[in-house]
């Protein structure tokens, strides 16, 4: 049985369970549980406080984490990052006041920086060889300089409203942040065979995600151009219609290419073009 940790609440949670679900495993969890057993899969899932979560993977207390690249630069450093997810997209950034003139990071030089990320900030600040007071603390930092606290925040940000709606303005990005699956240590190898079925499963719900499914008709002699523009699979599949010299292929394209692809495929012959979305995809 292995045992997952996810954020006990929150973005990050919501899409964790989104992407074990898609993996084809049901959690019985309830509201304000914090342990839930999955009924088709060998796995407990834990909901645990966020910041807790890197001990209990160095203690063995859990065999994975679903966690942030920004937590685990902060806390984790040392722990072992088995695949990223490509969901709970931000960045940590530092803001100050609209009003406030910024021209660059030297600006920083001297300033009261409140955060709920001090060992980012100072490895930041050792960089650019800056100093700086870090006021710590968790929670409500955009707070921090409407109430004379500190000059700039260092912070997540995702979209950045709760920034505007504080009157802070975003002046320099030290990182950006994606989840990520994460491995303890002390992980057995029994259950490290299960997390390599685990993995399988998310790769393919990942690909799925990044992929489209193609389908339209060309005449024959356009198939090996055409194909020529999908170049995800090893071969399109190709289906004779009922009129003669036509075909009609079938294939995947990335998610993120095909408008501009689209007028490459009908200058080469393609005619009508549907494009569907992709549940799973094993390759």
């Amino acid at each position: 049985m292995i045992r997952l940790a996810v954020q006990k609440s929150g973005r990050l949670n919501e899409d964790s369970l989104r992407l074990i679900k898609d993996c084809g495993i049901s959690i019985d969890n309830g509201k304000d549980q914090l342990k839930a057993a999955a009924r088709n899969f060998p796995m407990e899932v834990f909901f645990l406080r966020n910041g807790d979560i890197p001990q209990y993977l160095r203690d063995g207390v859990v065999d994975l984490a679903i966690l942030g690249e920004n937590l685990l630069a902060e806390k984790g450093t040392d722990l072992e990052v088995i695949e990223p997810l490509g969901f709970s997209k931000c960045r940590v950034s530092i803001a100050v006041p609209k009003g406030t003139a910024f021209k660059g990071i030297q600006d920083l030089e001297g300033k009261r920086i409140a955060t709920s990320y001090p060992n980012t900030v100072k490895t930041f600040l050792n960089e650019n060889k800056l100093k700086a007071d870090l006021h710590i603390i968790n929670g409500s930092v955009e707070i921090a300089p409407n109430i004379g606290l500190a000059d700039a925040v260092c912070d997540i940000v995702s979209s950045g409203s709760t920034l505007f709606k504080n009157n802070l303005k975003e002046v320099v990005q030290i990182a950006k942040s994606q989840a990520v699956l994460v491995a303890s240590p002390k992980i057995s190898s029994d259950n490290r065979a299960i997390l390599k079925t685990l993995q399988f499963r998310i790769q393919s719900v990942l690909r799925a995600k990044t992929s489209k499914y193609i389908l339209l008709n060309c005449p024959n002699d356009k198939i090996g151009a055409i194909s020529s523009l999908l170049p995800v699979l090893k071969s399109p599949t190709v289906l004779p219609l009922a009129q003669e010299g036509w075909s009609s292929l079938h294939s995947v394209i990335n998610a993120g290419d095909f408008w501009e692809v689209i007028d490459q495929l009908k200058e080469a012959g393609a005619e009508g073009i549907l494009v569907c979305p992709i549940e799973k995809m094993v390759l």
